[in-house]
């Protein structure tokens, strides 16, 4: 479980992070993105990222097995020091530690980039990410009711926050 290695991304890991991303689309298990993303489009998104916002990916024996990024909560200056985050797992690595391991580089990054506090959205029925999440300090502060539609079909999430 402990033997991943965290590193910031680059954009040669364009092509793992878009695939990734796709997985979780597909598997429609955190995120309301219907929209496959490609390489090109990561990686234009990569050059864009501020330095406050980190993306990081996580490698097992030199393949990338999940990334998570640092993102804004909202552009109003008051929000500044609050961050959202995003992490994706590649399906074969689920439930194996990356996420965890990769959470923990971005609370330590969140710190480090002065942020006061994370919050993050889930489903439900992610019930791997919401024990790793209470696990590492975040609670349930609501559920935003039929947040959105998939498949024709009305969705929840969850709020969870963790003051740093």
């Amino acid at each position: 479980m402990s033997g991943y290695r965290v590193r910031p991304a680059s954009p040669a890991d364009a092509e793992a992070i878009s695939r990734i991303y796709n997985q979780g689309i597909e598997d429609r298990v955190a995120t309301l993105e219907t929209e496959r993303r490609t390489s090109e489009e990561r990686r234009r998104w990569l050059a864009g990222r501020s330095p406050r916002h980190p993306v990081i990916v996580a490698e097992s024996d030199g393949h990338v097995v999940g990334w998570g990024s640092l993102n804004a909560f909202n552009p109003r200056e008051a929000y500044r020091f609050v961050a959202d985050f995003s992490i994706y797992v590649e399906r074969a690595w689920r439930g194996q530690g990356v996420g965890r391991v990769m959470l923990a580089r971005l609370i330590e990054l969140a710190r480090e980039h002065g942020y006061h506090k994370m919050v993050l959205s889930a489903f439900p029925t992610n019930q791997g990410g919401m024990a790793l999440y209470e696990k590492l300090g975040f609670r349930t502060v609501g559920v935003y009711k039929e947040q959105g539609q998939l498949d024709g079909t009305w969705v929840d999430t969850i709020i969870m926050e963790k003051l740093l």
